[in-house]
């Protein structure tokens, strides 16, 4: 006799979810926002686009659900990569830098920008992006002082770990038309000489 199992409903419905981000994440970050539509992230995610609204009824709630999808699987990856260098845990200002400045590349990053640009144009993504970005950025913020193991309550560490964020996101944009690999690299290196002068000096 053989016995059929069913996948339970709830696990069938977390995989359709999963499977409409992901495909949302890798359409933005191919086509851009505007050619994402509901039915092109539905047709990549395999399921109807009635199904697709079904978990987003909105193209704005699906692309906010997916900005945050790409934040927690960049900090993932992120501390996946921290665990794997060498001192785990533990690890220079150098390796802290190279993993913030990897962190704005690639299709991940290109999905986020993607959305940034739109929500810039229209209103009622902005409304949504804004304060999810705001919750973002400081739990990233927070992430990286952590990793630094320096005292945010020292004057100009904020600002300086801030400035890092920023310049890494700068870096990310001037990287998106050509390799931009090498330079970013040179500039790297500097910056962890630099960062790691001002923050140890306090």
């Amino acid at each position: 006799m053989t016995v059929v199992t069913r996948e339970p409903q709830q696990d069938r419905s977390r995989a359709t979810r999963a499977r409409l981000l992901e495909a949302a994440i890798a359409s933005l970050a191919e086509l851009g926002y505007q050619a994402s539509t509901v039915t092109v992230v539905a047709e990549r995610a395999g399921v109807s686009r009635g199904a697709a609204q079904h978990h987003f009824p909105t193209r704005d709630d699906l692309f906010t659900a997916a900005l945050e999808h790409v934040s927690l699987v960049r900090a993932e990856e992120m501390l996946r990569e921290r665990s794997q260098l060498p001192g785990g845990e533990r690890v220079g200002t150098s390796a802290v830098v190279d993993l913030v400045f990897n962190l704005y590349s690639g299709p991940l990053f290109r999905a986020a920008l993607a959305l940034w640009v739109a929500a810039a144009a229209e209103p009622g993504l902005r409304e949504q992006i804004v304060p999810l970005e705001a919750r973002i950025g400081r739990e990233v913020h927070r992430l990286v002082v952590e990793m630094l193991g320096v005292d945010e309550q020292l004057p100009g560490v904020r600002e300086t770990v801030q400035a890092t964020l920023d310049l890494a996101r700068g870096l990310g944009l001037a990287n998106l038309l050509t390799d931009d690999s090498r330079r970013r690299a040179r500039i790297a290196s500097q910056w962890s000489r630099v960062l790691d002068s001002t923050l140890h000096s306090r």
